[in-house]
């Protein structure tokens, strides 16, 4: 539990899975029926750029910096605003100097009937989150291991929803462990919609954990990837991905989009790239 979001707040990942877990949100809004988002390992909520451990990486001006540093293509700035309205209403227009995490830009998007249950472990995040929500009778924050979350508070009551997993990576073994939890889960709540973020970087076991993924037997569910530079030189970050299960059927043709000019305004080196794999059975 040594893990800090505050050094990579607002990076080129989170600017990637930010922006998908928003199209999801925007989607299941479409429909009157509430739903619910449960947000695994949710973080302290909304992050301060100006401080001394975000300004000691300064991850997030390659990120969220670079994004909004010129207008975007008009084929674009739709997919986007639902994410971009949630990271302007905590700053003053383009001047970021606050990033929202997952649950705040899930609470932004939220309607009067939908709600929120964000999970956090870190004793000293889930007091700062619980403080940002308090009072706020659509958001459930609970000091709990977000892994658990995957059996207990599934399915939720509304019946409709999105789960959001977005585990550290501290750990060895962590790949195996999200196919874990994602099949536990699919079992309780199969109509679910999920999204599970996980690192590219040197050395990572992609092919094994798409292998798993399919032997799963679950039967709609693409990767989405990013990568903003070579990871032949670095032994960080070089890219990261989301597994969507039960995605949209809308979302394929919006990442058609997205993804490129991701890679054009986020690219790093000229070994970005991005890619969409359909892990099994059709979309929609």
């Amino acid at each position: 539990m040594n893990y800090r979001h505050i050094y990579h707040a607002g990076n080129f990942a989170d600017v990637l899975k930010h922006a998908v877990l928003a199209r999801l949100v925007t989607y299941l809004g479409q429909k009157d029926k509430a739903f619910r988002v449960i947000d695994t390992h949710a973080g302290i909520g909304l992050y301060d750029l100006a401080s001394e451990e975000a300004q000691k990486t300064g991850e997030w001006l390659e990120g969220i910096g670079r994004l909004l540093s010129e207008p975007l293509p008009a084929a674009v700035e739709p997919l986007l605003a639902p994410y971009l309205a949630a990271v302007r209403a905590v700053n003053d227009g383009d001047r970021v100097l606050r990033y929202p995490g997952s649950p705040m830009i899930v609470r932004h998007l939220l309607r009067p009937q939908d709600r929120l249950s964000a999970l956090e472990l870190h004793p000293d995040d889930y007091e700062t989150l619980h403080r940002l929500f308090d009072g706020d009778f659509q958001v459930r924050v609970t000091h709990l291991d977000g892994w658990l979350s995957l059996g207990a508070h599934l399915p939720p009551k509304e019946k409709r929803g999105l789960v959001l997993v977005d585990p550290p990576f501290e750990k060895e073994g962590e790949y195996e462990r999200l196919v874990d939890g994602l099949e536990k889960a699919h079992r309780r709540f199969p109509g679910g919609t999920y999204c599970l973020w996980y690192p590219l970087k040197r050395g990572a076991p992609i092919d094994a954990f798409y292998a798993a993924l399919r032997e799963s037997g679950i039967p709609k569910m693409i990767a989405v990837e990013l990568s903003v530079r070579s990871d032949r030189e670095t032994t960080g970050l070089s890219g990261s991905g989301l597994v969507i299960v039960n995605p949209p059927f809308t979302l394929e043709g919006e990442l058609a989009v997205l993804l490129p000019f991701l890679k054009e305004r986020l690219a790093q080196d000229r070994f970005a790239g991005t890619r969409v794999v359909r892990l099994a059975g059709e979309t929609g």
